[in-house]
């Protein structure tokens, strides 16, 4: 018998044929793309031999950039036209970050950010783009051919939009997105592949712009998250900006060249550098108005300015443990992940806090990229031992809302991805033919209290009594932590969908207060919730009392016919002001007025239905 090789699309149907795939580090500060060859995973360089790719670009005109290294060291010549830390930009919207700081000319646009440069408008999603293509070709040279696709790491609580902009960067910048993958769990897998390692581990990864924790279980193979946490605002530029103000108050500068704010925070982040190796650094520089700094800072002095920037950090460290249901002693090991961990205080803080030392023998710079290039060469099929699996899991809880403006949770936070989950719901009012599906992300009762994602349409429902017709609402979030929602009336087979794509927002720190709001609004939610519950069950009680009093109202004497009038009307009047429990005894009061009606309505149905019938027929 004759057998088939079978090859996925686009790939090679050889067996033998290494694809060619890398795993990409788009960070805040400094980019890497890393590859593995010959069952070891390296990071790729440029033609110079570096490493590192600064993740700044510079636009000069006519559709010409610079990209890097040498954009970089001309970011002070050129302020407003080189972007730099584009990541601490990407899916969010003006209003929701602090410009004061930032050299750059803003566009009007209220949906996504833009930016004025000699190259026209440019959105934090066209820079990253070009960083990315900057890699993607420096991988292809390096490795001599097209790659298949990457493995893109992000910080583990991007939410859906900042995700999917780093999506559309890559699909700009000519990548197949393999996968996008939390940087904190890339990590994990260069650390638990290189020590098989095997236990209960936190990733406490500080990066240039963002810091992420993650509590992994790793076992035999397995990589299963846990629980994460974190904040896209906080990262070592918050460090270099703290030291840049001392120097600034100390001196008495006034600045209003940007050339020396650029040169200034150049130094400043040289000198927080030095401080890691040695115990005091210099800084010296001459600005444009002549005026000579020259400033001795010690470590203890560094230490003190930023010691409440190092305490910001354990605060989702301790909230992700909680999540995952683990106390400190539990934690087997603390892998330090990105540049910033260098700094000492940071690292006797984070001792001190688990009572260990942290894990560092891997490069922090490198070690996100390495992980994640051995993600992309499993993905792109060159390993088939199945020699470890990777779970991760979405931040928040996912739903959407009810009548009354409640919030349903259909997949709660920390849900291993991929995912998928249905449930069925019912229209709420009669001859009812279309519902509207409103999205919603959050860990409150009320619909008002998170954050609402996408809203679509069902069309088609066929005219039925209230709570007749069957609904079923599915959602999906894919390995990426993307969402997709559909719903379906059973009955019909009418459908629509939604690929849930919100308006560009949601920072980590949104996230963090939407969690511990949720935790400290847990009793007065719960109050909402059941007083929102109670006001739905009464009008649905009021609406089909008053339904059937219209048809059948005569049964009812005068006298009966004005209690049961009044109770509605008391009814109606609680709803604004009275507890779930009194609403509930006044819902319960009038449902037992009308038992009486509800019995000869009964019995009239009965003589209308039985009405010159024969009993043989019967």
């Amino acid at each position: 018998m004759a057998l088939l090789q079978i090859a996925e699309p686009n790939m090679s149907a050889a067996p033998h044929q290494h694809r060619l795939a890398v795993g990409i580090d788009l960070g805040t500060t400094n980019s890497l793309v890393a590859t593995v060859k010959s069952g070891a995973a390296s990071c790729l360089a440029d033609e110079n031999g570096e490493m590192t790719l600064p993740s700044v670009v510079r636009y000069v005109g006519n559709e010409n950039k610079i990209v890097g290294k040498k954009a970089l060291s001309e970011q002070k010549l050129d302020p407003q036209n080189t972007i730099s830390s584009a990541k601490r930009l990407i899916g969010r919207k003006l209003p929701e970050i602090d410009t004061a700081h930032m050299p750059y000319r803003f566009g009007k646009s209220e949906q996504i950010i833009e930016l004025q440069t000699k190259n026209g408008l440019k959105t934090p999603i066209d820079v990253s783009a070009d960083i990315l293509r900057e890699l993607r070709e420096r991988a292809e040279q390096s490795l001599g051919g097209e790659l298949v696709g990457a493995v893109i790491t992000v910080p583990a609580y991007f939410d859906d939009a900042q995700r999917q902009a780093t999506k559309d960067a890559a699909r700009l910048a000519g990548l197949n997105v393999l996968r996008l993958l939390n940087e904190p769990t890339a990590a994990a897998i260069a650390y638990g592949l290189d020590n098989a390692a095997e236990g209960t581990f936190v990733v406490y990864d500080l990066g240039g712009g963002t810091f992420d924790v993650s509590v992994l279980q790793l076992s035999k193979g397995l990589f299963e998250v846990k629980a994460t946490g974190g904040n896209s605002a906080l990262g070592g530029d918050d460090f270099d900006h703290r030291l840049f103000c001392h120097i600034v108050e100390n001196n008495q500068l006034s600045l209003t060249d940007e050339r020396d704010v650029q040169l200034l925070f150049g130094l400043v982040r040289h000198a927080k550098e030095e401080l890691s190796r040695q115990p005091e650094a210099h800084i010296v520089a001459e600005l444009s108005s002549g005026k000579q700094i020259n400033t001795l800072i010690t470590r203890a002095e560094f230490h003190a300015l930023t010691q409440h920037l190092v305490a910001k950090t354990i605060e989702p460290v301790k909230q992700a443990l909680k999540d995952a249901g683990v106390a400190k002693s539990d934690i087997k090991g603390v892998i330090m992940v990105g540049g910033a961990t260098r700094m000492l205080h940071v690292q006797q803080a984070v001792g001190a806090f688990f009572g260990q030392t942290p894990l560092n023998n891997l490069n922090p710079d490198q070690v996100v990229a390495l992980g994640a290039a051995m993600q992309a060469n499993v993905l792109a099929g060159n390993k088939n031992d199945g020699e470890w699996l990777l779970l991760d899991v979405t931040p928040l809880s996912l739903g959407l809302e009810t009548y009354g403006g409640l919030a349903e949770k259909i997949i709660p936070r920390n849900s291993t991805l991929p995912t998928a989950r249905a449930q069925e719901f019912t229209t709420f009012k009669d001859g009812q033919t279309a519902m509207t599906i409103h999205v919603v992300q959050g860990e409150r009762e009320l619909v008002a209290d998170c954050r609402s994602l996408a809203k679509f349409t069902l069309r088609g429902i066929p005219p039925m009594v209230a709570g007749a017709a069957r609904i079923r609402v599915t959602f999906q979030v894919d390995a990426d932590g993307l969402l997709s929602v559909s719903a379906r009336e059973q009955t019909t087979g009418v459908q629509a969908q939604v690929e849930v794509k919100p308006s560009y927002g949601l920072d980590d720190e949104t996230i963090t207060q939407m969690l511990r709001d949720s935790m400290s609004n847990a009793k007065d939610d719960a109050a909402a919730r059941a007083r929102a519950e109670a006001k739905v069950e009464a009008e649905g009680l009021i609406s089909a009392i008053q339904a059937a009093l219209t048809l059948d109202g005569d049964l009812l004497s005068a006298d009966e016919l004005n209690q049961i009038n009044g109770l509605i009307a008391r009814l109606i009047a609680s709803l604004s002001a009275h507890t779930a429990e009194q609403i509930r005894a006044l819902v319960q009061e009038l449902s037992h007025a009308t038992d009486d009606f509800a019995a000869r309505r009964m019995d009239r149905n009965i003589q209308r239905a039985l009405g010159g019938m024969r009993v043989e027929d019967l």
